[in-house]
């Protein structure tokens, strides 16, 4: 009995014992479950949801460019892309080199990939592939297990739908740099793009919007289940042009395969209705990485397709300065408008003999005359007299040789010598310079746009600045109104002296570009053409009976017109280049004849809504 009751009493204290420990593990697994569940509870909630819920911001879409009737220059359309989130995935170098066995990826890409890892933050997307076919998407979601945070995502790309027709004038759109990133974090998103060039540029800010956000519904390996809740952000504002995309169809058709620029200007406000530059490019290429072979190709090219000649390209004007010439030495009463000058084809000064490029000479011409004619001799007289500094300042009124206020990247200012930029140089002016400017030559360096400006500035006689934005969102821009442009202080009477001298090019017989009249009734333009060599011609070669159509195609002198029509109601200007067109009034004047005329047919400058499609008139 004492034995059984010994027993019993061990029995009892290791019950005891086992029941206190059981009670304290209890009593501890509750106090733990309380501090979890109820203290804790919230936190634990929200990790979980963490891990179920994946929340990551959106690029915005980026606002449209319009031309002035509404039509979409450039937009957006939709760009499915591979995503690597780092903080998602316990080593992103493994995931980058496993999602590359499925999808290849070049040397560049893994240097990109490589660079954004070290740059951006754990939590900010890197883009792995952009552009993903239907086959390259099903393949990442079928292998996701094994792609832990990687991710298909849709977004959007820029789209140009006129492709090159308005390249130069859009610009493109690019990756952000590090710099652009340091300046604006939101930069570091997928799918963010910057403006690099032209309107693009001009409106970088307007166009990028704000950042969206969006959640997505997770499982254990990363997979997306579904998307519960997606807040596109906000939308950049769109920005309305002052282009006419349809007219600026036809300019580039006018153009045809001539390595030329043109500008179309509403010549009462300076809106630019058309600039045009043949050969172009393609700019959404820009957009998904240019290929090595198709840089090569672009910077080998003779014509130069990069480069925006209408508002960057420089030349010498030529003949299409010659008015600049007779108001500067009009105004200087340097001449008057009835005042001859004999032309025996050439003149002499000094030991040097400058010759007209009517060999025979045009006998004694006044300033109607000369103008009408093209007159070398005459403008090398009147340039004599009235000196360089006096033209080039009345070349600065009229928008040439000064930094016009044009809203667009890379215009080029151009350059008007004087006696003061020469002394800079360390020496003295020569006449000889003064009489070779007088015929636009020399130092002179314009773009076509330069010169447009300077036609409407001539036709209008107020100073008008060109632009290319007409509205930001709702907002209409300023300066588009006639009367907003300041009155150039010439009186009247000389400046219908020069019109009346460039209505006689077109319209009268022998006229220089009679080619160039409108077949339109009532409706008369009139212009200046210009011829500008490249290359000295010797007196030699004159003698043998030079001829510059018989020259390689890049030794040939520059072709070039500028008009304005109506005559006795000025509405529009343009101004025209054709790189190595030979002659003035065969190469140029033809192309600005039927530029002008489908610009009046369109008459975009007085419409409300596009007219219809340009027939095509030969």
């Amino acid at each position: 009995m004492k034995r059984e009751s010994k027993r019993t009493g061990v029995f009892t204290r290791r019950t005891l014992l086992i029941a206190g420990a059981q009670l304290a593990a209890l009593g501890w697994l509750g106090s733990r479950l309380y501090q979890v569940q109820v203290e804790e509870g919230a936190r634990y909630s929200t990790l979980a949801e963490a891990n179920r819920i994946s929340s990551r911001l959106i690029a915005p879409p980026r606002g449209r460019l319009l031309d002035r009737f509404g039509s979409v220059i450039a937009g957006n359309r939709q760009n499915w892309r591979a995503l690597l989130i780092a903080e998602q995935a316990a080593d992103a170098s493994a995931s980058v080199e496993a999602f590359a066995r499925y999808i290849p990826l070049t040397d560049t890409e893994r240097n990109r990939i490589e660079r954004d890892l070290r740059r951006h933050r754990r939590f900010i997307p890197i883009v792995l592939r952009e552009f993903l076919s239907w086959e390259e998407m099903a393949r990442i979601e079928v292998n996701a297990p094994e792609l832990p945070g990687v991710l298909v995502d849709v977004g959007t790309t820029r789209q140009y739908p006129l492709g090159p027709q308005m390249a130069h004038i859009l610009g493109y759109v690019a990756p952000p740099n590090e710099a652009d990133v340091a300046q604006d974090t939101m930069l570091a998103l997928p799918g963010m793009r910057v403006g690099r060039g032209g309107m693009e540029r001009t409106h970088d800010e307007v166009l990028r919007g704000r950042a969206g956000a969006v959640q997505l519904e997770v499982n254990a390996v990363g997979r997306v289940i579904r998307e519960l809740d997606r807040q596109e952000g906000t939308q950049g504002r769109d920005v309305t042009l002052t282009i006419d995309a349809e007219l600026q169809a036809s300019v580039l058709g006018r153009l045809g395969e001539e390595s030329a620029s043109a500008v179309v200007l509403d010549a009462r406000n300076g809106e630019v209705l058309a600039m045009a530059t043949n050969p172009s490019f393609d700019p959404s290429l820009f957009n998904s990485g240019v290929s090595q072979a198709q840089w090569v190709e672009w910077t080998n090219n003779r014509r130069a397709p990069l480069i925006n000649k209408a508002a960057s390209g420089l030349y010498a004007p030529g003949s299409t300065f010659k008015m600049v010439v007779a108001l500067a030495g009009l105004e200087a009463k340097a001449v008057t408008a009835n005042d001859r000058v004999n032309c025996p084809g050439y003149l002499d000064y000094g030991d040097r003999r400058y010759h007209c490029w009517s060999k025979g000479g045009h006998g004694n011409m006044d300033l109607r005359g000369a103008l009408k004619n093209s007159c070398d001799v005459y403008f090398y007289e009147i340039a004599r007299r009235t000196g360089i500094d006096k033209i080039a300042a009345m070349s600065n009124r009229f928008g040439l040789g000064t930094k016009l206020a044009i809203d667009l990247p890379g215009t080029r200012q151009g350059f008007v010598p004087t006696r003061a930029w020469r002394a800079s140089q360390g020496k003295a002016w020569n006449i000889g310079d003064t009489i070779v400017c007088g015929i636009g030559q020399g130092y002179i360096q314009l773009s076509p746009l330069a010169l447009a400006t300077m036609t409407a500035r001539l036709a209008t006689g107020r100073a008008v600045e060109p632009h290319l934005t007409r509205a930001i969102g709702a907002t209409p821009s300023s300066g588009a109104r006639p009367e907003d442009w300041p009155s150039l202080g010439l009186p009247e009477r000389l400046l219908s002296q020069v019109r009346d001298g460039m209505w006689a090019v077109v319209n009268e017989p022998q006229g220089t570009a009679t080619i160039a009249k409108l077949d339109l009734p009532g409706v008369q333009m009139s212009g200046k053409t210009g011829s500008v060599q490249i290359r000295n011609v010797t007196r030699e070669q004159r003698e043998k009976g030079y001829k510059s159509e018989n020259l390689p195609w890049e030794l040939r002198p520059h072709a070039l017109f500028v008009g304005f029509a109506p005559h006795d109601a000025p509405r529009y200007a343009v101004a025209l280049v054709v790189e190595h067109g030979n002659a003035g009034a065969a190469a140029a004047a033809p192309i600005a004849r039927d530029i002008m005329y489908d610009v009046l047919v369109r008459d975009p400058a007085r419409r409300a809504e596009p007219s219809p499609r340009l027939a095509g008139r030969s």
